[in-house]
């Protein structure tokens, strides 16, 4: 199907926030192909300032009445964790395509039966957003790699630590509330995502978790906000991994590869990436060729998709990887010892 065909496809969009109005609604407005005829959100009154501010026609009250719409093609999920997995699987019995905001799901059960419904549709297409962490320089990253800049890679590093929930005395995020969160902790699931595209699967996790400030207002939190992770890859690398949500005056978030013959560092805080090569004095900036950059083009991808019947990434294949590494550090954790994967 061409993408200039005359037909739009018209989408219906539960979960109205941040990622949603920053990142979504400019990369939907500016294709010619789609409208944005609907928005459900957690109450009526936040639905109707983003159709008033989107210009979008239609509010609704109820996401399974949305769903049921026969003029709608996509629903496009911005919603927490907790809904992603009911609202994916009842649209695409539905005969609707699903994009779906990041984490996939609140664990791995529910994942898997997103994968499912979709395997049940293979007409539809299914999506995940897409961790925007190394994607400018990723591809030049990889390339590094394969090509032997570092030699045999040998062990890394990962510190992804910052201050978001270090005060004390704040109310509970919601991504601090398992009910809405589930298993997903911090940015764990994302990091997962970048090492899995990079790196390979793991093989082998060890971890132990905490959580610093257990009651907020009176809000008892369960989600962990420091997880410390000793990882094997199946390639034999061998990693350290730490993340943090308490962490006063943090290092910028890198991941720091050690190899053979020399070292790379992709500085997420600042997308870019350094390297050094045995005898150079000190790590330099390495600069990512044009050609290689990678903007972000995740609404014009996923709808080139719907239009073309390609299969986009993230898939929901890896969404259930990286919810598959997330679930296995809480194990871990729980049962202090370390976990194998694949899980069963």
């Amino acid at each position: 199907m061409n993408r200039n065909a005359a037909k739009k496809l018209r989408i219906g969009i539960v979960g109205a926030g941040g990622i949603v109005r920053q990142r979504h609604m400019p990369g939907l407005a500016s294709l010619p192909n789609v409208q944005v005829v609907a928005v459900c959100n957690s109450g009526l009154e936040s639905a109707q300032h983003f159709a008033d501010e989107f210009q979008v026609p239609d509010v609704m009250n109820d996401w399974a009445e949305m769903i049921d719409r026969p003029d709608l093609d996509i629903i496009w999920i911005g919603t927490p964790p907790h809904l992603h997995a009911p609202i994916t699987v009842s649209a695409l019995e539905a005969g609707k395509h699903v994009f779906c905001q990041a984490r996939m799901a609140m664990n791995l059960r529910e994942g898997r039966e997103m994968l499912s419904a979709a395997q049940a549709q293979p007409q539809l297409v299914t999506m995940l957003c897409p961790a925007p962490h190394g994607m400018r320089g990723g591809r030049f990253f990889q390339k590094l790699l394969r090509d032997g800049y570092i030699g045999e890679p040998w062990h890394f590093r990962l510190t992804a630590v910052n201050d978001q929930f270090s005060d004390p005395l704040a109310a509970p995020h919601w991504r601090q509330r398992t009910e809405l969160s589930g298993l997903n902790t911090l940015a764990v699931g994302i990091y997962a995502e970048v090492l899995q595209r990079w790196l390979g699967a793991p093989r082998r996790l060890h971890a132990q978790m905490k959580v610093s400030v257990p009651k907020r207002g009176g809000y008892v939190v369960h989600v962990p906000d420091v997880v410390q992770v000793f990882g094997q890859w199946s390639n034999g690398l061998a990693g350290m991994l730490e993340w943090s949500g308490v962490a006063q005056f943090p290092p910028d978030e890198t991941l720091t590869i050690y190899g053979r013959d020399g070292t790379l560092v992709y500085n997420f805080t600042r997308d870019e990436i350094l390297g050094g090569r045995r005898g150079d004095r000190e790590l330099q900036s390495l600069e990512v060729p044009p050609e290689l950059v990678t903007p972000w083009t995740v609404e014009e991808d996923f709808i080139d998709a719907v239009l073309t019947g390609n299969h986009p990434e993230p898939s929901f294949e890896t969404g259930v990887q990286y919810l598959e590494f997330t679930e296995a550090l809480h194990l871990s954790a729980r049962g202090g010892h370390a976990v194998e994967l694949p899980l069963p």
